[in-house]
């Protein structure tokens, strides 16, 4: 006797970006189709498009990785920052309500100014200082009120072996320069984009199976806190372990590193109401960069 499976289909937003890509990779398990439009195929600006594809078939979650993140540019492109970062997800909050889909929605440590002190709690009030960290904070609400199931997930200084983070970008230029210099007076957790797609998946899988999943809003980042200095020497080190060129890194502050949007000094996130929630430990920063440097560079030699 055959044992018949249950088919589940799961919408995932902004695949080609760093989060998406890793969504796509992840093992979703028996019997569940994921599908990623690309941008072109699907834009989430269009509220029409938007109610088209949810209505297209009986999807058992969404889950939006889809963002505006040109931190520095919003400041000039203000309404297509919004647009992608609130009305997208207005959008996709009021169609997903309306057939019944859980909403897993993606946000940022941005929301906050970085001025606390300590880990921010998810209930933490918000108060951006960008026009990035504004829309996000505006999509955020968007989705709480627009979906009643719903998981508003942050995360902080996303990392992976694609598209273009801080540590493809210290790879390339230790590559072209003799030091590197890195602002040692902002915080936060380092995170890995495949370790947040496989809580993306755990959370999107529970709300599909579970009526009574908690709704509400996570954290989730990699356990640890560093600075942008110490870890771009981590990111140097595990380039020499596995042959790769490392040069030194010297720690200057933020004001000699002249930007249009000051990062926040503090982007630390508590990740407590994730593990509670949902069970869900994230592991080490550390144990995280050496899985991407070993997908860039190739393993560490093994000491004798």
């Amino acid at each position: 006797m055959t044992r018949e499976i249950l088919t589940r289909e799961i919408l995932v937003l902004g695949g080609g970006g760093q989060v998406g890509t890793e969504l796509q990779r992840q093992s979703f398990g028996e019997g569940v189709v994921v599908h990623a439009p690309t941008r072109e195929a699907l834009d989430i600006t269009d509220e029409a498009a938007v109610a088209r594809a949810v209505a297209e078939r009986p999807y058992a979650a969404v889950i939006n990785t889809a963002a505006y993140t040109a931190v520095d540019k919003a400041e000039s492109d203000v309404a297509a920052a919004w647009r992608l970062n609130a009305l997208a997800p207005a959008y996709l909050a009021a169609e997903t309500a309306k057939a019944g889909i859980p909403l897993i929605h993606v946000s940022t440590d941005y929301v906050f100014d970085g001025s606390g002190t300590g880990a921010y709690p998810t209930d933490a009030p918000v108060h951006p200082v960008s026009v990035y960290g504004a829309s996000k904070a505006a999509g955020e609400m968007a989705v709480r009120t627009g979906n009643p199931r719903h998981a508003v997930v942050r995360t902080a200084w996303v990392v992976s072996p694609h598209r273009a983070n801080f540590v493809k970008t210290m790879l390339r230029l230790s590559a072209e320069r003799d030091k590197l210099t890195v602002v040692a007076d902002q915080r936060g957790c380092p995170t890995s984009a495949g370790d947040l797609a496989a809580a993306l998946v755990a959370i999107a899988l529970r709300f599909a199976e579970d009526e009574a999943a908690p709704a509400g809003t996570y954290h989730c980042v990699n356990a640890g806190a560093t600075t942008w200095y110490d870890f771009a020497v981590a990111i140097m080190a595990g380039a020499a372990a596995r042959g790769a060129r490392s040069v030194p890194v010297e720690p200057i502050p933020s004001t000699a590193f002249k930007t249009p949007v000051t990062r926040p000094a503090n982007s630390e996130l508590s990740t407590e109401t994730l593990t509670s929630a949902f069970g869900l430990v994230p592991r080490p920063w550390q144990a995280a960069l050496d899985d991407i440097l070993d997908q860039l560079i190739g393993p560490a030699a093994k000491q004798a």
